[in-house]
């Protein structure tokens, strides 16, 4: 049975073939944005040093994180962020800063969630830093997940399908 293509739920662990909305995927290097379209598509698990944008599903926008860190190619993002209708910025939580500026997100016109990757390597401490930097830099929500250990998703995709 595949998953009906008007929603992100995943039951029984099947594919996602499409979701409803277009999401692009922003965060610096290492953040777990590749990984985070790979779990979402049920696809293995493998680290890939993302060189240029990729699409996952016709649906996830993965960028590099070169764009985000190097302040000139940000206007990168806001060009490929127009076919997307929500704003995904990725935080790694066992990294001390962030590279997202205040308000960041308002740039982009659109809504933005947060997502902080790696659960499974943080404290408790780490995973809240991350929150406060995702909400400063103006996501409307934020959820935490393990791509590793598969949770924190179901909350993710609830928020999506009511998008």
């Amino acid at each position: 049975m595949m998953a009906d293509s008007s929603t992100l739920s995943q039951s029984n662990n099947e594919p996602i073939e499409t979701l409803n909305k277009k999401l692009i995927l922003i965060g610096r290097t290492t953040a777990g944005k590749t990984t985070l379209c790979q779990h979402i598509c049920r696809e293995e698990l493998q680290y890939a040093k993302t060189q240029a944008v990729q699409i996952f599903k016709d649906s996830l926008i993965d960028t590099p994180g070169e764009y985000l860190e190097i302040r000139h190619y940000r206007g990168a993002l806001h060009v490929t962020s127009s076919d997307a209708d929500i704003i995904v910025l990725v935080q790694d939580p066992t990294e001390e800063g962030t590279m997202f500026p205040p308000a960041y997100a308002g740039s982009f016109a659109k809504p933005a969630v947060g997502v902080i990757t790696k659960q499974d390597m943080a404290t408790p401490e780490q995973i809240e830093r991350a929150r406060q930097h995702l909400l400063a830099a103006g996501a409307q929500k934020v959820f935490v997940t393990s791509s590793v250990d598969g949770t924190g998703f179901e909350a993710l995709y609830d928020y999506l399908n009511q998008q």
